[in-house]
């Protein structure tokens, strides 16, 4: 579906729900893009919502989404609110005929996902998942670097994360509080996006192996883990991760840790402060020159990934994360929690 919206030289009328933590990243990309206003916001909390309407200029402020999307009557909403309120906000916006970006994760379970994938995509809208992680200038950058064949066949992929926000007693509350009580929480909060990561890299997953722990007793869900997944193309990717113990990173959540690719021609490495290495076979480790700034969120990936969404809403292109291709994604997500429980590997 393409918006004619150049001939008519006005702009992409935006709403979004939701004014929490993460939020504030995506109300201020969408203020760097020119194509785009954000009429108003959703949120049942007036201080929250002042929080992002003066900084960001969103001039009109709701309580009821459905109120919101009827008197707005937006082109797009950006859902950015808990996994449990989505079918419903989905729902309503897409039979109003209002294209969607939902925050990940998309649903509470699996089958809540299929759900909202199925109903919106009977309707006449695009549906896109917020995962931003593979919008990150390095990944799109590595991408390239494999599409051109300079690392030759791929061998695996090995990405260390220690996020560090997760120990002691006050475990998350500073930030994201509702991590708590997660009943499944590295892997469906943090490690989707390298699931999604390693597919957009290395293409799609044969099967899973992973191990899963519990290191801080406060919480509810698993916190450290290892994920192997077996592609398709015969390479493997491995996440080694947990949220308990820190790293020495300068920018914790730049990167968000430390990645290996490597070839049958050579490898590729990023470092945590966003440095890009290519090694081909018999030579010495170079740098790789890109370009990748520090604001926003991690390299901004939400700017990145808000402008792609608007340029493919524009010129009628594909989205890299629509409802249908993120299901895979979460299909993957299924495996590795199956695998875990089982302690065998899960094929899909």
């Amino acid at each position: 579906m393409q918006l004619n919206l150049f001939k008519l030289k006005t702009k992409l009328k935006g709403v979004a729900i939701g004014a929490g933590y993460f939020s504030a990243f995506q109300y201020e990309a969408w203020s760097r893009i020119p194509e785009v206003e954000i009429t108003a916001l959703c949120n049942s909390n007036m201080e929250r919502a002042k929080g992002i309407m003066e900084p960001y200029g969103v001039k009109k402020h709701y309580t009821d989404f459905r109120e919101m999307i009827l008197k707005e009557k937006p082109d797009f909403i950006d859902i950015i609110t808990p996994p449990e309120t989505h079918f419903e906000m989905c729902a309503f916006a897409a039979d109003h005929g209002v294209h969607i970006i939902c925050q990940k994760p998309l649903a509470p379970t699996y089958d809540e996902a299929q759900k909202i994938v199925d109903y919106v995509s009977k309707k006449n809208v695009e549906f896109v998942i917020h995962e931003n992680f593979r919008f990150q200038p390095w990944h799109r950058e590595i991408k390239k670097i494999i599409n051109n064949n300079t690392i030759g066949d791929l061998f695996s992929l090995n990405f260390r994360s220690r996020m560090g926000d997760g120990w002691g007693e006050d475990a998350y509350l500073s930030r994201q509080p509702y991590f708590r009580d997660y009943k499944q929480l590295l892997i469906y909060e943090t490690g989707v996006h390298f699931i999604d990561t390693f597919r957009y890299h290395g293409g799609e997953v044969n099967y899973a192996y992973a191990v899963l722990k519990r290191l801080n007793p406060v919480i509810r869900g698993e916190d450290a883990g290892l994920v192997m997944l077996g592609l398709k193309n015969n390479a493997t990717a491995l996440w080694d991760a947990n949220r308990y113990n820190e790293n020495n990173f300068d920018k914790k959540r730049y990167t968000f840790g430390e990645y290996l690719v490597e070839g049958s021609k050579g490898s590729i490495r990023l470092y945590a402060d966003g440095t890009l290495t290519v090694q081909k076979l018999g030579e010495k480790e170079k740098e790789h020159a890109y370009q990748h700034q520090d604001i926003g969120f991690a390299g901004d990936c939400c700017y990145i990934f808000q402008r792609d969404f608007i340029e493919n809403l524009l010129h009628g292109k594909p989205f890299e994360t629509s409802g249908e291709n993120y299901l895979k994604t979460l299909q993957v997500q299924e495996a590795v929690y199956e695998s875990a429980a089982k302690n065998i590997p899960v094929y899909l």
